[in-house]
């Protein structure tokens, strides 16, 4: 037998003996290879329940050797045994392989975290209404909702959550931050939080309420931002991108139609922490010209996608200044970046919050779910804000001493000039 032929042989034996431990791990002792059975058992790491599932069609060079040795040891040594979940188990160490990717973005969630993060795009669910990212493995606040216990209580953009009922966050995912955080109508959660560049811990007892999300409302407003039946600017917020986005931003445009001659708008994307793709470039489809690129999407498999208006918008004409701040993330960046992009809009407030990629959301068996990070985007003039975030033109603080007083409204009024 000549060295070539050996070595192809002994490779043909270790990737056989590869795909037998893997049938082991996930068929229990045994599956079905082709149209020929084999049976293969490793008696001290085999599974102490059964194991329903297929071997992968080309399954990763991996020892899951280690695995099983953790997990029938805290199977039979753990103390209290009602503790020990199979399913949870399952759960917990699917959770902690996609966790390993280091995309604070990609997760896996189980049945009850996808349930919730369905219902925060629905637009209705029990909590305290803060919607969260993460930054540097720190879980952060990307915007209070309006209303809400959040906003309330006192919570702001960019505070970081360093505990949740004493508790540390730190590299905690998100969907397991939302999981402690949110509970039924009327319970309490106390949130540890930093602000700034202060290191002295602030504490929040917050009582969870319904939490309805209204994703767009609109007004007419006078110079100096108030609300005005004779007012000159319309003012246009933009609170998410949600499941009826869309078709609340079109019954608010015909009802802005009506009025909008010799006036200006200023819409207002604070706080607003994203959502779909889709309904951001539809929105920006309001503004811009047929044929425009809204936003380049580069692809995993290294291919990219543009997508441009194709539709006639209704604002074409109007004069636009858009509010940001470090709340203002994802699908509300594109929005707001593309928009700038072409000179449509100039943008006034604080820095954007960075988030410059995009999230598939696959629904699993058994009501579980799974987000997974497919590609970047880029604004039309090849930008990946990733990290950085949009900075405004008009760079302008709130006044704490002024809560009354929104001053990035006031000059986003004044830079219309209407």
């Amino acid at each position: 037998m000549t060295l070539k032929n050996m070595k192809l042989k002994l490779s043909t034996i270790r990737n056989l003996i590869i795909i037998l431990i893997f049938g082991v791990l996930s068929g229990g002792i045994g599956y079905r290879l082709g149209y020929q059975g084999v049976t293969a058992g490793i008696k001290e790491f085999r599974p102490d329940f059964k194991i329903e599932n297929r071997v992968p069609q080309n399954p990763p060079a991996a020892d899951f050797t280690l695995f099983w040795e953790v997990w029938n040891r805290v199977s039979t040594q753990y103390v209290d045994k009602t503790k020990i979940d199979p399913q949870k188990m399952v759960w917990g160490a699917i959770s902690g392989m996609v966790a390993g990717i280091g995309d604070p973005y990609t997760v896996f969630l189980p049945p009850k975290e996808n349930k919730e993060s369905k219902e925060s795009l629905n637009g209705s669910f029990e909590g305290i209404g803060a919607q969260l990212g993460v930054k540097e493995k720190r879980i952060v606040v990307v915007a209070p909702i309006s209303g809400a216990p959040a906003e309330l209580a006192g919570l702001k953009a960019g505070d970081w959550i360093t505990k949740v009922d004493g508790q540390e966050t730190f590299n905690w995912s998100l969907p397991e931050t939302v999981s402690k955080i949110r509970g039924p109508k009327g319970t309490k959660v106390t949130l540890t939080i930093i602000r700034g560049d202060s290191n002295k811990p602030l504490e929040f007892e917050i009582v969870r309420d319904t939490i309805t999300i209204k994703s767009v409302e609109w007004k007419t407003v006078d110079a100096t931002g108030s609300a005005s039946s004779t007012g000159n600017v319309i003012y246009l917020r933009l609170s998410r991108f949600g499941d009826d986005t869309n078709k609340d931003w079109d019954n608010a445009v015909d009802e802005i139609k009506k009025i909008e001659k010799g006036k200006g708008l200023v819409l207002d994307l604070r706080n607003n922490p994203g959502g779909y793709l889709q309904s951001a470039v539809y929105i920006a489809s309001e503004f811009l010209k047929a044929g425009q690129l809204v936003v380049k999407q580069d692809n995993n498999n290294g291919t990219s996608e543009e997508y441009k208006v194709t539709r006639v918008g209704k604002l074409l004409d109007i004069p636009v200044v858009i509010l940001i701040n470090e709340g203002s993330a994802s699908a509300s960046e594109i929005l707001a970046g593309a928009i700038h992009d072409y000179k449509r809009a100039k943008l006034v407030g604080e820095k954007s919050f960075g988030k410059g990629s995009v999230q598939e959301a696959q629904d699993l068996p058994n009501g579980a779910g799974l987000h997974v990070t497919i590609s970047k985007w880029l604004l039309p003039l090849g930008d990946w804000i990733n990290g950085k975030g949009l900075t405004p033109d008009v760079k302008i603080e709130l006044d704490e001493a002024q809560p009354d007083k929104d001053l990035q409204l006031i000059e986003g009024i004044k830079l219309l000039n209407i």
